[in-house]
């Protein structure tokens, strides 16, 4: 696998993409290339979080996005929502589908990828798959369309690793297009972009418990 190139970082400029807000929640829609809250070198202090607090001072991201992975993502504005809200993650009782175009023809409709992760510790941030030593990793998937060269999944992960969708696709043997951690050269040339989306999200209402989803149109 080639090296993945110095971090670079230039933030696109998008305007913030409301898709839903009230008195306690802020659901947005985050372009790829936009780190979901600071980095720890001081150039990486642009992020979703600082931008939607320019917007809503109490907003707190309750959950993340790697940088170049898109989509909705949910901010609370309240410490009884954050808390609510992050529960429902820790217990898996929210419902997300990613949408993803990676390289090959899969094989099969449907399935389960069911193989344990863990930081591959001498290259981090990356993750590798490992029987003895990684922590437990689901993730359900549906082809929607194979063309010549590609193939376009819905995932619905069951866990929330690090890199979950990516190391799981890889491990197919179908790379995500536009992917500089994992994808060979050609794969990572074949798009501009991470074709990595979070296209739907369910959650329960902190207040009153009602079920309620969002939505977002994928980009590639």
């Amino acid at each position: 696998m080639p090296p993945r190139p110095a971090f670079d970082y230039r933030p696109p400029q998008d305007a913030l993409n409301i898709v839903f807000e009230d008195d306690h929640l802020l659901v947005v829609d985050k372009p790829s290339g936009l780190l979901s809250v600071p980095g720890k070198a001081e150039h990486l202090w642009d992020c979703l979080e600082y931008r939607a607090q320019q917007y809503c001072p109490d907003a707190r991201i309750i959950h993340r996005l790697d940088m170049d992975t898109s989509g909705i993502l949910i901010l609370a504005k309240n410490a009884a929502a954050h808390r609510h809200i992050g529960l429902q993650f820790e217990r898996r009782h929210t419902s997300k589908i990613y949408q993803a175009l990676a390289w090959g023809q899969a094989g099969r409709d449907e399935g389960l990828i069911d193989l344990p992760l863990r930081c591959d510790w001498p290259n981090r941030p990356l993750q590798i798959v490992d029987f003895a030593n990684g922590k437990s990793a689901q993730t359900r998937y549906q082809v929607l369309q194979r063309n010549e060269r590609t193939s376009r999944f819905d995932l619905f992960p069951i866990t929330g690793r690090s890199h979950q969708l990516r190391v799981h696709l890889l491990a197919l043997g179908h790379p995500i297009l536009g992917d500089d951690f994992y994808a060979p050269a050609f794969v990572q040339a074949a798009s501009d972009r991470l074709c990595l989306h979070a296209r739907y999200l369910e959650i329960h209402h902190p207040i009153g418990g009602e079920r309620i989803s969002f939505g977002s149109e994928v980009p590639f």
